[in-house]
């Protein structure tokens, strides 16, 4: 029954030709490797100011449009959230809910740490099952099916002792935009349970291959107020 409400509820906003071609011009990839994806909506907005998953480009919530991408390339696509009641609505069936939990503790300093993306990421690639999971956060209103899936067909070649296939940019990796190993698992855990939080550290321990991006506007975020204004402006 609460697939059906889903359903029902997902129809009452249109999305936008803009982003909706994108999402929907491409068919499933069923050549995914039955490939996962884990779409991240646990942050806490803080510079947003507002719950940005929530917010809409051509009236379309920003965590509806991401989740149309993957539901475009994967077999199966999870949403990691503490607030699984206030997404509910927004998605289709496809979408399976994991609900993260809230992690205190302390790192090797003795300073205490909470939830990070990398924490979230972890208690969603528990639940996965494929070889190779596609990580999106939610905050992508620019994301590109076609180029996704172009990336998709160079996992066959990924090097053996590499953990991800990540583009990369002059301050270091974009780890909320990838696709990594099921097999990471452990080390991912074992520095999590150390007190680690940083995607970055944590990649920079590893092998990684390097993905091509062409338009790194493709990977444009909204964390601010002026980045949403800046979306929003694009489609006046």
């Amino acid at each position: 029954m609460e697939n059906q409400n889903q359903k029902l509820e997902a129809k009452s906003f249109s999305p936008s030709a803009s982003w909706a071609s994108s999402a929907s011009s491409a068919s499933p990839n069923r050549d995914s490797l039955l490939l996962t994806s884990i779409v991240l909506a646990g942050g806490m907005s803080s510079r947003m100011g507002q719950d940005k998953a929530l917010l809409t480009v051509g009236g379309v919530p920003l965590l509806r449009i991401v989740c149309d991408v993957a539901i475009a390339l994967c077999e199966r696509v999870y949403v990691v959230t503490p607030w699984t009641e206030r997404y509910q609505h927004l998605l289709p069936p496809e979408c399976q809910f994991i609900h993260e939990v809230r992690r205190a503790g302390e790192n090797e300093d003795k300073k205490k740490i909470s939830n990070s993306p990398l924490v979230g990421f972890a208690q969603g690639l528990a639940h996965v099952t494929t070889d190779w999971v596609l990580l999106l956060a939610c905050d992508l209103p620019r994301l590109q099916v076609e180029v996704l899936q172009d990336w998709v067909t160079q996992l066959n070649s990924v090097d053996n002792d590499a953990i991800a296939l990540l583009t990369r940019h002059a301050k270091g990796w974009d780890p909320l935009c990838g696709f990594y190993r099921r097999s990471c698992l452990p080390a991912l855990t074992q520095y999590i349970d150390h007190g680690g939080r940083s995607f970055q550290q944590w990649v920079a321990q590893h092998s990684v291959q390097v993905l091509p991006l062409s338009d790194a506007q493709m990977l444009f975020n909204c964390n601010t107020p002026a980045d949403y204004n800046t979306i929003c402006a694009q489609l006046l």
